[in-house]
Order: structure tokens, then sequence, then C-alpha cells
């Protein structure tokens, strides 16, 4: 059998130095570190690296290590580390207490720590809330820590509505050029994500029909089990359209629909990644009712347990939507009169990523009688059990007449691929270090989805748009399932 590659391989970066802000919190200690401990391990970061937790904290280096290992212990339990493996890692591992965001503050034990290794690249990794990444960057400036080739990675979201997002990239940028700015979307790091532009471009038999001659519509569907877990303070400032629709949903919606970019590099990706955003049709205030709908969960049973509502979590009344469906249109040559769906929600009846293509009914029926064949769909699953599945309709084996089974081809990346690759944090860290842009969003990509998120914001309150009520443990309200039946088409809720 002919193969396109061997096994991956891990390719070693240069040393550098990573400086996380923000180094005690949530992110740093859930993903970014474990993240950084892995790539180590692969023997892909050298030991000549740093990683440099700052926050405003006080702790020296053997405190931070051992939140560190700790941490790493409570979200991974069943990973194994000898104890010579962990000693050589946490020698990495230092620390230094900072109020980041204090133009007053004494950087200079940080400044000294920094230079001791002054040729190691600098990426400074903020793991902050986003309204004070400006000042941040001005800051890590005037303490004289921003190297030529330094790096900076803004967690999103990048500002809660266009204005803030422009004023958060002024920020930033009177700081570090665009080319040294990663805005960082896990997202864009999943290994299926990633896969997407392959699968389109580089298989021919996909790139003649992908478009609005076969396709029907398509669906994106990013469904968390989990509430607010801690973050409801936060939440309700954002809601599900701020904190999802905007990254991450956008970004898929992006590179289903993108043009063939010339090549891979960042640029050239990106710029078909922009016409797409700026073909989004815009919002009207008479038709928000007709393509959208905002729930929010109540209590209910997820995965077998009795949780609170929103409201109850939040402890006060809400108006914030934990749920959002919407109905999107491009307007442009490829995907004219195809609806994209989109839809994300906390406290669904599961947790699952996944894009279904479903492709246009067969023109006749060979069979008269029964129910006609069900349509192709391909179905894209980004997590749990990243693959895809092209689900087509074939006759059913044996006698008795023409029977038809509808049934996968299966690429299952577990099945398939048995050695462990990275996740989307691993991924995306090694990218920043190489100074490669493509799976980060540029400035102009941002702001052209806050813009189109905008208008549904202001028709939302123009509209007093309500908020539905869903039982946790549910796939949202059952407005959202109209949604589609107004079109005659239904949510994809197969497995």
């Amino acid at each position: 059998m002919e193969e396109i590659s061997s096994a991956a391989q891990f390719i070693p970066v240069d040393a550098f130095d990573i400086i996380i802000f923000g180094a005690a919190g949530d992110l740093s200690l859930r993903k970014i570190i474990p993240a950084l401990f892995h790539r180590w391990r692969d023997s892909q970061i050298p030991d000549a690296s740093r990683i440099v937790g700052v926050s405003r904290t006080e702790m020296d280096d053997e405190a931070f290590r051992k939140l560190v290992y700790d941490s790493y212990r409570k979200f991974n339990p069943n990973t194994e580390i000898a104890a010579e493996e962990w000693t050589r890692f946490s020698s990495l591992l230092h620390y230094r207490a900072v109020n980041a965001a204090d133009a007053e503050a004494d950087w200079s034990d940080l400044s000294a720590l920094l230079e001791q290794r002054r040729d190691n690249l600098r990426v400074f990794y903020l793991a902050l809330p986003p309204n004070i990444y400006g000042a941040v960057a001005a800051n890590i400036d005037s303490a004289g820590l921003k190297t030529p080739d330094a790096r900076i990675v803004l967690e999103k979201p990048i500002g809660k509505d266009l204005a803030s997002a422009r004023a958060i990239n002024d920020g930033v940028g009177a700081v570090f050029a665009e080319k040294n700015i990663f805005r960082i979307d896990h997202y864009l790091g999943k290994e299926t994500v990633q896969n997407l532009i392959v699968l389109r471009f580089m298989n021919s038999i996909f790139e003649p029909i992908w478009n609005a001659n076969a396709i029907d519509h398509v669906e994106i569907t990013v469904a968390e089990s989990i509430g607010c877990e801690g973050r409801a303070s936060y939440y309700d400032t954002a809601g599900a359209l701020r904190d999802m629709v905007q990254n991450h949903l956008l970004q898929l919606l992006c590179l289903v629909a993108m043009e063939p970019p010339l090549n891979l590099n960042s640029d050239t990706v990106r710029d078909e990644k922009i016409k797409v955003l700026k073909a989004l049709r815009p919002v009207k205030l008479r038709d928000i009712r007709n393509i959208s709908v905002r729930g929010q969960y109540a209590s209910g049973a997820t995965d077998g347990e009795v949780v609170q509502s929103y409201e109850a979590e939040l402890e006060r009344g809400s108006n914030t939507e934990t749920f959002v469906a919407l109905k999107a249109n491009l307007d442009n040559w490829r995907w004219k009169d195809v609806p994209f769906y989109l839809r994300t929600g906390k406290r669904m009846s599961g947790r699952h990523s996944e894009i279904v293509v479903q492709f246009k009914d067969v023109a006749h029926s060979l069979i008269k009688d029964g129910a006609p064949p069900p349509p192709t769909r391909m179905v894209i699953r980004l997590q749990p059990d990243e693959g895809v599945k092209l689900l087509l309709t074939t006759k059913d084996p044996g006698p008795g007449g023409m029977r038809l089974r509808y049934v996968p081809l299966n690429l299952s990346y577990a099945d398939h691929f048995e050695a462990r690759y990275p996740d989307a944090y691993e991924r995306l860290l090694m990218a920043v270090v190489r100074g490669d842009l493509a799976l980060f969003m540029r400035r102009d990509e941002v702001e052209a989805a806050w813009q189109w998120v905008d208008g549904i914001l202001a028709a939302w309150e123009a509209d007093e748009t309500p908020v539905h009520k869903y039982p946790a443990g549910t796939d949202g309200p059952p407005q959202a399932a109209m949604l589609l039946d107004r079109d005659g088409r239904e949510w994809w809720a197969g497995k």
C-alpha cells in the first residue's frame, strides 16, 4: 500500500523562555504548563529553555514547582511520571511575583532572570483578562523586557465588541509588530480542524462538489455538558455568542467555506478566511427572531447528576444566554443560498464538537416504495473521538429485495493512528516558538468577526429577543429545532 509519509516525528525547537502572566491561574496550570511538559517529555523542548511563571502572588521557585506538580497530578491522574523525570523538568520552572498591569511595579527580579539567557527567544503569554492586554504589553516594553524577536500570545476573547477589540489590538500593536502577535484559539490547534484544509484541497473528489450545486446545508455544533464551573461572574458579562461564536465557531465556518489558498503560508490562508468573514450576510433587525435563538439552562440532569440552573450558580437572575443557535448565510458564488447553522451551549446532553456537511437529495429515487434514502453526509468530529465519517446509502446484503442501509465510511484517528499526537495547546505553543502564524487569528479576522457579531447583539437588544429556558442535559430549547424546521431541515442527531 502506498503511503504519503512515515510516522510523525517531533522536530526540536530552539531554546526559548516562555513568561506566563497569570501563571497561578486555571488556564496556566490546567493547559499551558502541562502542554509544555508533554513537548519537553517528547524531546521537542531543549533543557536550555525556561518556563517563568508570573503573577501577583508572592511565591518562590520551589513553591511554584510544587503548585505545578500538584495541579498536574490532579488534572492528569493517569499519567505516570518518574521522580527523576519530574525533577529534570521542574528545573525549567521559575517564578517571579509582579503585578504586570501596574505601571509602577518592580520588574527588576524578572528582568535579571531573563538577562541570564538573553539569547533565548522570549514568548510572553498573557493568561490574563483581555482588558489589560494593552497595559501589560506597554509595561513589558517599559521594563526593557521586549527583545527584537519577542512574541506575545493573547488568549480569547479579544474584547467584548468591535470597539474594545480595536482598543486591545491598538494597545498591543503599539508595542509588538503584527508578525509577533499570536492570538490563540485552541480550536485551530485540533488535529481534525487542521485536517479540514487537507481533506478539502488535497483530495480531488471533494472540491468539485464542495459548493451550492451539491451541498444542501452545513451544521457546526460545539456542545458542552459542563456549566460555568466557577466562571459564572465572568460568563455573565459575555454569554455564548461572545464566548464561543465570535471565535471558535466562526473560525470553523471559515475553514469549511474558504476558497482554495495558493499555499499554506500563514497570510495566504488567512487572506482566504477574511474573505469568508466579509461575505457573512449582515443581520437585519426584522430577521433576528428567524435566524437566532437564545437559551439559558435551567436545573436538570447531566451525566446522571442533578445540577443547578445557571441563575442558581450565579446566585441572581440573569438574561445572559448560555446557548445560542444561528442561521448564517454567505453572499458569494460558492455558497449562494446554502445556510450554515451554528449552535453552542452549556449543560447540553453531551460534550461534542462536530461539523456536518449535508449534501442534496438525489434527483430521482430509483425505489418508489418506502421512505426516500437519507442524504449523504460528511460528519467531521472534532471532540471527543476525532475523526471523519462519510455516511452513504448502500444495499443491505442478502436476498429479499432491494433493502437500503445507511452506513459510514469511518476514519477514526484512534483506530488509524496509534501514537499519541500533541493536543491543541501543545501544537500551538510550538507554532509560536517557530513563528508560524497560520493557526492564529490576524487582527482583521478578529475585527471582521466582531463586526458581524455586533450586528446580532444590537438586534437582540433592540428586539428584546427572549432567552428561552432549557433543562440541563438537553440539546437546547425547542426553538432551536424550529430554526431548522422552518427551512424543512433538522439538526443531525447521529453518533
